[in-house]
This record gives C-alpha cells, structure tokens and sequence, in this order.
C-alpha cells in the first residue's frame, strides 16, 4: 500500500479558468503572507496508511519517479528538483520543500505533488506528480481595428507558444484598460477567455479570446468648484491644462477624461492659488459625477485659506554679487502678493534653460556647484519674511570636453563649434549655446543632442564636458516640385551638406561620398516649361579652418523661354541664356552679439537674347551685363532645430549694389530718354505709318541695348520672423518682407532683371534674371505681380504650427497660416494695407534623404489682377522647400 505525501502546490499563475480539470487547493496567497508557515502545515499533513512510515524521521531516498501531463523527461525534472538518489531528507522537511519550490519557480508547471509510493526500512521510494502549463496556441482579438491588433500582442507578448498564466491574463487586462483610459474611454472593459484545446497532441494549449469593449469616450460636461469666493471657476478652470469640459469651438484642447492629466490639473490648481498669495490652498475632495448622456461632471471642493504678502527678503552667503544685484533679478519687493512658484522661478527657472535667474548668474559665471535656497523664516500676520541662502561653492573649470556619437563628421568638424574648452571657466550659457550651434550644424538629430556632466569634483573645482550626439542623414536626393498657375516646377540633383573635398580623390573615403569635413556640395538640374537651368555650388564654412568664415562659389547656366499669354505656354522660339558665377564669404561678427553675420558677394551674369522682345526686352537680339556687390547683414538665434524651431529670432537684410556706370559715362541718358519717349509716341500713333512705326521700334531696342548693356541698380531687402512657443508644442511664427529695386539714374530707368514674383507656392526660387519668386500661398504661381515682375513687394505672413513627430527618421508638423502681400512697379502705387490676403492649412515632412515635404491648401480672399471676384482655393504640393 502506497503512502502519499500530499505536499502540493497549485499555479497561482493560471487558475480555475485555464484548467478546470485540475481540482486542488492553492496555497498561493497563503504564499505572499507566510511562506515558512505554510510550508511547516504542508509538511506534516500527511496521510500515513503504513505502519512503518513515521513522520519526522529522516530517510535515504530510493527511487524517484515521475507522473503527470508533462512533455518534459523525469531525467530533467528530477534534475531540476534537487532531490538525488541516496541522498538523506526528513519527510516532511525542507528538503522537499526546496524541491517543490524550486519547480514551481520555474513557472512551467501547473501543480506539484509528491507522493512517498513505499517505506522498506529508511529507504524512501518517491514520486514527483505535476502537469505542464499549457501554451497559447491560437489568439482571437475583439473589439479593435485590424491595424491595432499587431500592438496589442507586441505589447503584452502574446505570441504563440506563451505559457498561459493568470499572470498574463492580469497584466493583460491591467494594460489594455489603462491604455484606452488614458485616451479617453473611460469605461473600457476587457474579458479573456481560454478553452483548452483537445487532440492528440500531448502538449498543453489553449485559445484564448480577447474582447475589447471602449465604449464611447467619455467627455467632460462640466467643471465646478465648492469653496472658493477669491478665484473664479472660470480662472481655476483655465489653470488646468489638460483636463476640460466641452466646448464646440475649441480645436486644440479636447474635453476627454485622462485620469493622470485630471490628477496633474488639481496640482494645477493650487499652484494658481499659490500664484495669488494663497499659500496654504488646498484640494479637500473631488469626485466624478456620471452623467445619463454618458459624459461626466466634476465637482472638486476647495479650502482658499488667507492671503499672504511678501516681507523682508535678505540674502545670506553671497560674496560674488551684491544684495542689490541679486535683488533685480529677483525682482520681488517687499510688500508684493506672495507668490512661491515665481519666487522659484526667480530663483531657478527649470522650463527655460537660459531664463533670467540667479541660478543663471551664477552659473554662467563658473559657479556650477553653488546652490540657491529660499527659506520662509517667518509668516507672522501672513507677511512671509524670506532668506535666500546661498553656498557658491568654488568656480568650476572644465577638465576634458568630449564628443561621442559623431561616425561620419570629423572631430575638428564639431570641435571648432564648441564654445566649451578644457581649462576654460564653466558657463551654463556656452552649453545651451553649443547645444544649438551643433543642431543647427544639420548633421545631427537636434533631439537628441544631450551635454552630459562627467567627474563634477566641486574640491577640485573640475568638470568633464561630454557631448552625446546621433547622426542623420545630411545627404539629399534633391526632388523639388510644384504645381501652379504657371505648370509644373521641377528639381532633380544631388546635395552633398557634409562633403569632404579634400578627399575626392581617395577611394576609401567613397561611403558612398567623401563626407565628414562639413563642406556643402550641389549640383542641380530644375526645368519647368519655361525654362531649364544647370547648377553648381560648393560652400566651405571654415575658410582656412581657424575662423567661421564660409566661402561659396556658384555657377549656372539657364535658358529662358519667352511666356505666350494667349496659348499659356512657352514659345520655344523666343528665349534668352543666362550664365552666371558668383563667390561670397560670410563671418560671423562678435558685436553687437555673435548671432550677427556679415556676408558678401561678388556676382556676374551675362544675359544673351534671341528673339526675346517684351515690353522689358525691347532689344529682343541683344545682350546685358550684370557686375553686381552684395552685402547683408543678418541675426539667427533661433532655437535648436532648423526643422522645428521653437524660439527665437531671424532678421535679414540685404543691398545688392552695381557700379554707378552712368557717372563716368559720357553718355546724356537724359537726351536718350527724352528720345525713347518720341519714339515711342510715334510707335503708339495709329496715324503713322508701318515703316514709321518699325523704325521707331528698332531705334527703341538701340536705345534700350546701351541703356542696359551694363545694368545699374540697386535693390535692398529685409525679412524678421520671430518664433514663440505659446503652449507645449504650439510655436507661433509671424513674418514680415519687403523688397525694392531702384535706379541711380532715373533717366536710365529700371532694368528688367532683378524684379519680384508674387504668388503661389514659391517654388523656382533661383538666379533666372536676377528675378526672385515669393511665395504667397492661396493664388497661382507668380500671379500677384505683372508679367515682367515688380520692383517693390511687401508680404506679411502668421502661421501657427504643432508638431505630430520629431524624430530623426521623419520630422512631421501640421500648420495653419494667414498671409497676405502685392507688387508694385513703383512708389506711386505703394500702399502696404492694400494687399491680396489668403488662409488655409498645410503639413510638412522632413526626411534626411529628401528634404522637407509638404502640402497646403490655401484660400485667396482676395480676386486676381484684372478680375472681381475672390480666387478661392489653391494647392501647392512641394518637395525640397521650407517656407
């Protein structure tokens, strides 16, 4: 007759639900309160049905034997228990319970038994008896869309095979019901299910049928407030960023429930109070009120308490600054409504890495171990009495500065950038000053480029400086191209905007260019109907690899079709060549600041006609000249990414400047004027004759050949846009342009190059006669000026912006712009408020391989040139360009 030791163990893990064959009790909460307890019961309920088994006695085990639903060998598990053959153990003890404990950790199994099979002498013959967890075989989602099954078993492992526990039906549950909560479904339900499957496969499996109920989500009807008499519902309301009721006409901010944003808000909240002297504010309950339309209401109850003012603020332990100087910074006064969160923000301002703080001051000094504490010392007649207590600790040095991350971009590439040198003094506004001239480089993920502090020795007064950055793809497959009034705009060409020159020649370096030196390489071909131009440029930024100095140099060639306005299209018969070359150099100037650049340049263009007469081009066979000198003055200090910005600032302004030819020329442009005039008097006369009327067209396109042999002009411009994150994520940027070309001598007149285009998407923004395209969405292509251009446009432009990713693979950001701007052809028509306005939406997408991407669908509010009734909707689709 065989003894059986009833020390059994049942899953905790899978329960009733997986295997309703297997009836035993378990023992797993019984676990988590006591373990040594219950194994003490365990050991000593044992059913003795022979008269020579005593409990308590130790006895050398004979054989052991294995039984049960299991696919694995007795050998492994006899292994994997502990217990050998021979060896001595004391049943019940602990032996056996190490045994059972060590099989069932390893999670595979759904109980455990051993069972004493029969006593001859001391020797103990035993046997282990457990089945095998089953495995999820087939998986059956409920309730979700195709597309968000695939994450759902990402997410919770789900894939076949799984071993099956309560565990994983749990944390199943837990998951997928926070997930839905927190967008908004507030009463989402999950069930799971499992049927054992039955063949004649001996392994254990299971299906398992997950359902999914959402349900609708659940918004927010209202929010109100109990106790409070100094601040309004409508101003605590407002305090709470992410947590509001419905509201029709609000597009950014949604009425949904989110437990964790409602939990923030109520911080929220008090820190409003906080901000108006109400310190001692408090949150005293809150509930959620459901609603039979099924939204929610909240009612939250609050305690105001009493109003506080600032008392004496004094300053101990600063021997840098004076109590005075520390004083404007904070600028707090006695006698102030108390408000801590802006007396920490004064103190140190955690949103804004280069706030105006007294944090700041003195690190920006080399204090990088001073710490800054504002204590309360007295609140006597709720007039707070504030210490600021200051330990500045010794200046810090950097020891070593370093940059990882960096495969393909040279090290001299990224260390002539960094305002952070070994032995210099730390300043806290040199980091975040590196930090973005590195992103601004556009070689690295402006995200991620992190300044890490390594070895802070504040004995020593050391730190090492190490910049973490992650490359991007620099290199672009040039694909530009856009739809407008004027047909389509295209770009096809390679640019190369971390290029190695001096390594062209060495084939190693061929990965598949030479890269790595930061060097700018382009070669394009765009065409259009209208035109084809061929281009080359190269740019070195460190010329002689000392200063920030960029040298550049272009050279294109273009041919230019004349427009027919009857056909809409191109004569191809009619068309002048452009060839142009030009060398510029740009330094970056130290005052007023060293966001300023001066650039310069050197330009020449020799324009060939044939056949190309227009009001303009009235020497349809002829030929100008086009020496030009341009100097600009510009400011950028926006933020970290050139793709994203976030804050700051971008001024431009430029004059584009030729030789005054007509000072030393012996040439009366006066009597040439006056001449033109008359002629072109008799051109217009009906009376005269044909012949008449064709010499005096011919002697017109003379006059107009040594007028503009040489061009004369000069043309200045200016552009600022400013960036202003509003909210988290919402950046607003406002623009404003203006362009004039004039003449020195006004009897020459203008030239018919270098004029403005207004209108469209903005693409062909290249050197084809000088002219420049300007982009105003909402109306077709060059459509807002005449058809030989204007010589002054202003434009006016707001667009608002949110991004959706930023990621280094694909930057992607949505926007809502308002523009507006026009053309004149003198200063006599200017006017700056009449100007033809357009709205709409667009999206643009960032791709390292092809640049910026993007869509807009613009309204005209405004009609045509020559129309009276408002244009209306536009589209612009361009790949290659950032407005």
């Amino acid at each position: 007759m065989k003894l059986l030791l009833n020390i059994k163990k049942e899953n905790d893990d899978l329960g009733k639900q997986v295997n309703n064959l297997v009836k035993i009790t378990s023992i797993s909460t019984f676990l988590k309160y006591c373990f040594a307890l219950i194994f003490f019961i365990s050991y000593f309920n044992l059913s003795a049905q022979n008269s020579n088994f005593s409990t308590g006695k130790k006895y050398t085990i004979g054989e052991i034997s294995v039984a049960g639903n299991t696919t694995f060998s007795e050998k492994t598990i006899i292994t994997y228990s502990g217990l050998r053959k021979g060896s001595e153990v004391t049943i019940p003890g602990e032996d056996i319970g190490k045994a059972i404990k060590k099989l069932w950790n390893s999670k595979l199994f759904s109980d455990i038994e051993v069972y004493v099979i029969n006593v001859d002498g001391n020797v103990a013959n035993l046997q282990i008896k457990l089945s095998d967890l089953p495995q999820l075989n087939e998986l059956k989602i409920n309730g979700v869309k195709k597309g968000k099954k695939e994450g759902i078993i990402k997410d919770n492992k789900l894939n076949k095979g799984t071993k099956v526990t309560e565990n994983l039906i749990t944390t199943t549950k837990n998951f997928l019901v926070k997930k839905y909560k927190k967008n908004g479904f507030l009463n989402t339900k999950v069930h799971i299910n499992t049927i054992e499957v039955q063949d004649s496969i001996e392994t254990a499996r299971v299906n398992m049928v997950l359902n999914i109920d959402k349900g609708e989500k659940v918004k927010i009807k209202d929010i109100s407030f109990n106790g409070n008499t100094v601040l309004s519902d409508k101003k605590l309301r407002k305090s709470m960023k992410g947590t509001k009721k419905i509201n029709r006409i609000r597009i950014l901010k949604r009425s949904k429930f989110i437990d964790s944003s409602y939990q923030a808000d109520l911080g929220h909240v008090i820190d409003t109070y906080k901000e108006n002297g109400y310190r001692d504010a408090r949150i005293l309950s809150d509930s959620i009120i459901y609603n039979n339309d099924k939204t929610i209401s909240l009612v939250i109850d609050v305690n105001e308490g009493e109003p506080y003012t600032f008392g004496d603020i004094t300053f101990i332990g600063n021997t840098v600054y004076t109590d005075e100087q520390l004083s404007r910074l904070l600028r707090i006064k006695k006698g102030d409504t108390y408000n801590g969160i802006l007396l920490q923000k004064r103190i140190a301002d955690e949103t804004k890495p280069d706030a105006l703080d007294i944090t700041n001051q003195y690190q920006n000094y080399g204090y990088l171990f001073s710490t800054i504490n504002p204590v309360e010392v007295s609140a006597d007649n709720n007039i707070i009495d504030i210490e600021v207590r200051i330990s500045e600790g010794k200046p810090a040095y950097f020891n070593s500065v370093s940059v990882v991350g960096n495969d393909k971009t040279n090290d001299h590439v990224i260390y002539r950038e960094l305002r952070t040198r070994p032995g210099q003094l730390y300043s806290k506004a040199n980091v975040v000053r590196t930090v973005r001239e590195l992103g601004q480089l556009g070689f690295f993920d402006a995200q991620e480029i992190s300044p890490n502090f390594i070895n802070p020795n504040p004995v020593e007064g050391t730190i090492d400086m190490e910049y973490s950055v992650k490359e991007t793809g620099s290199s672009q497959i040039e694909l530009q191209g856009g739809y407008g009034g004027g047909g389509f705009i295209g770009t096809l060409g390679l640019s190369f905007n971390n290029f190695s020159i001096k390594n062209i020649f060495n084939k190693e370096a061929y990965k598949p260019i030479p890269m790595g030196d930061g060097q700018k390489l382009a070669l394009r071909l765009q065409a259009s109907r209208f035109f084809q131009t061929y281009s080359f440029s190269f740019s070195e930024p460190w010329l002689g690899g000392k200063r920030p100095v960029q040298f550049s140099s272009s050279l294109s060639h273009t041919k230019q079709f004349l427009f027919d306005p009857l056909r809409r299209n191109a004569d191809k018969s009619r068309s002048f060549n452009i060839t142009g070359i030009t060398f510029g150099l740009a330094k970056r100037l130290s005052v007023p600041d060293d966001y300023f650049t001066l650039s310069q340049a050197i330009s020449y263009q020799r324009y060939d006609l044939n056949n190309y007469n227009t009001g303009l081009f009235t020497f349809g066979d002829g030929f100008s000249n086009n020496l030009s000198y341009t100097v600009g003055l510009s400011r950028n200090n926006t933020s970290v990414d050139p793709i994203f910005p976030t804050g700051g600032s971008n001024f431009n302004v430029t004059a584009k400047l030729s030789l005054p030819y007509s000072l030393f020329s012996d040439v009366d442009y006066e009597a040439l004027a006056e001449e033109r005039d008359i002629n072109d008097a008799i051109r217009a006369d009906a009376n005269a004759t044909e012949v008449a009327r064709a010499n005096a067209s011919t002697r017109i396109a003379e006059i107009d050949q040594q007028r503009f042999s040489w061009l004369e002009f000069y043309k200045v411009k200016f552009s600022g846009e400013w960036y202003t994150e509003l909210t988290k994520n919402v950046v607003l940027r406002p623009k404003i342009e203006f362009g004039f070309l004039g003449a020195y001598n006004n009897a020459r007149g203008d030239i018919p190059f270098e004029r403005f285009y207004l209108g469209g998407d903005g693409l062909g923004n290249f050197a084809l006669d000088g002219r420049e395209v300007i982009q105003l969405r909402g109306y077709p292509n060059q459509s807002l000026s005449d058809q030989d251009g204007g010589t002054i446009y202003n434009k006016f432009s707001l667009e608002l912006r949110y991004p959706i990713t930023l990621k280094a693979s694909a930057k992607i950001y949505a926007l809502g712009f308002l523009e507006g701007g026009s053309s004149y052809n003198n200063f006599r028509d200017f006017n700056p408020f009449n100007i033809n306005r357009s709205a709409g939406l667009g999206i643009r997408i960032f791709m390292p391989a092809f640049g910026l991407l993007g869509i807009d669908f613009g309204h005209g509010f405004d009609p045509l040139p020559g129309q009276t009734t408002k244009h209306g909707w536009e589209t612009h689709f361009i790949i290659g360009q950032q407005f």
